[in-house]
């Protein structure tokens, strides 16, 4: 294991001289935040892939494959056609907003009041993002060194942590870019086919295994819709995703990037649940179907290629935890803290005190997933109850904003409120796992928009012409002073 150890300590102490390295270049909000918004396409569509392809693709997708077979992939498939539409559709008029979060597009569409209530939904979001990569980091640090769950927690936590704090989207943009090669590397040249030649082949994975393993929709008709309803309806608004498109240098970036990072998701899907087949070829009997990852690692791989994966697996990882981070911090900072003082930040041009603020809140986010990785221990369930608020609490008022001008900030709110207890209230009554909550509270949030909407008086003439201004690309720079916040 010497050599795997040492490809494992080479490769995380090179996340530590990025983030090093970052915190060069990050001198203004703008730097930190979204890198200047100057990603040209090849770093855009490797970064845009490596956040979200996380623990839960790599490790979770090659787990559905070992239970499900070939229509494992769906999960992981469904964030590829997220990604796909988003950059399609919405990328480049969200690239054109120069904005730094969901909720100041919401302001600006609605003409305010609308950002704190959806600042806080978003801010529980991303905090359980991040909270469920820090989680996996105990399943890594396990199968390599035999680390404790808490101590691997730490370990993994603190090293993005650290590299997050000290450079902000450069440093986290520059390790994405390596954990996307890696990935590639690692997941789709090494471990696939290596995988497959272990199980014998495809001919002898069908000579062992059931029919509906092969099956494009053995997973199942409802599965299949809400993986749909959660994932690709939250690949378009989750504050993670929305802030690697404001890294984009032009409209042209943001949505040609991004349909190739999608693309490239979906052979991820694929990939994985191949892998995953495999492994149920191999160890049929496996008590957890989240161990066929660490299991084809361990025991099939040779010395060095085993570490390289491994490091592949822990790519995945950071590369959500950290943009999960980011996003998490800069809500709670823009979105929360700004609006509670009383004012707005938009932008504070290259003020360095903004840098060490946002710095500020990216390690105390960062001390506080630690801390709740720790204490929770169902990845499945903190993940659901994540996508579950974003989904039912802000789907509708956002997509509700960018394609329907006769939607009311009042709208917004009752959307965002109804929705989002209606999620969690339904939650309680089904349980976390249920698809019910997410259902029902999506349809709710939909009619309390429309009902409420269609009740209150239209939005402001001059709100809708500054908001298509802004949509259109003219008059798009940041106001450079504190604007008040509406009562």
């Amino acid at each position: 294991m010497a050599v795997d150890y040492t490809v494992i300590v080479v490769y995380l102490a090179g996340m530590l001289a990025m983030g090093w390295w970052g915190m060069r270049r990050a001198k203004s909000k703008s730097e930190f935040l979204v890198a200047g918004r100057r990603l040209g396409p090849v770093m855009y569509s490797g970064t845009m892939a490596a956040i979200v392809l996380g623990g839960a693709s790599t490790i979770g997708g090659v787990g559905l494959g070992y239970q499900y077979g070939l229509s494992g992939a769906w999960m992981v498939f469904t964030i590829g056609l997220g990604l796909l539409a988003l950059s399609v559709f919405f990328s480049a008029r969200i690239a054109r907003l120069k904005v730094y979060t969901v909720s100041e597009m919401l302001d600006l569409r609605y003409g305010g009041r609308a950002g704190l209530i959806s600042g806080v939904v978003m801010w529980a979001y991303t905090l359980m993002l991040a909270v469920t990569s820090t989680i996996a980091y105990a399943t890594i640090f396990d199968v390599l060194f035999d680390m404790n769950r808490t101590l691997a927690i730490i370990l993994g936590g603190s090293i993005v942590v650290a590299y997050s704090t000290l450079g902000g989207m450069w440093s986290i943009t520059l390790t994405d870019m390596v954990q996307f090669v890696v990935k590639t590397i690692g997941v789709l040249l090494l471990l696939l086919p290596i995988a497959v030649v272990k199980a014998g082949g495809f001919s002898e994975m069908k000579a062992k295994l059931p029919t509906e393993y092969f099956d494009p929709l053995g997973i199942g008709g409802e599965t299949i819709f809400t993986y749909v309803l959660i994932y690709t309806f939250g690949m378009l608004i989750g504050q993670d995703i929305w802030q690697r498109v404001f890294t984009a240098r032009n409209d042209r970036t943001a949505k040609w990037g991004g349909t190739v990072a999608g693309t490239y998701c979906l052979v991820y899907a694929l990939a994985g649940a191949v892998i995953g087949t495999a492994a149920k070829v191999m160890y049929p009997k496996l008590p957890s179907a989240d161990t066929a990852f660490a299991t084809i690692v361990k025991d099939e791989l040779p010395v060095g290629v085993r570490g390289l994966v491994l490091a592949a697996a822990l790519a995945a990882v950071m590369s959500t935890s950290s943009g999960a981070l980011i996003a998490c911090a800069t809500v709670a900072n823009n979105d929360i803290w700004s609006r509670l003082r009383g004012v707005v930040k938009r932008d504070a041009g290259d003020d360095h005190d903004e840098v060490k603020g946002n710095r500020a809140f990216i390690l105390v986010m960062g001390i506080a997933v630690i801390c709740t990785a720790i204490a929770l221990n169902n990845v499945v369930e903190a993940l659901t109850v994540a996508y579950n608020l974003l989904v039912g609490g802000l789907l509708v008022p956002i997509l509700g904003g960018l394609l329907w001008k006769r939607g009311t900030v009042h709208g917004a709110l009752a959307s965002v409120v109804v929705g989002g207890l209606a999620v969690i209230g339904l939650m309680a009554s089904y349980g976390i796992l249920a698809n019910e909550p997410v259902y029902y509270g999506l349809l709710l949030s939909l009619a309390s928009y429309v009902i409420v909407s269609l009740a209150t008086p239209a939005t402001d003439a001059a709100v809708l012409a500054a908001w298509r201004e802004r949509l259109a690309g003219r008059d798009a720079e940041p106001l450079s002073e504190p604007v008040p916040v509406p009562q």
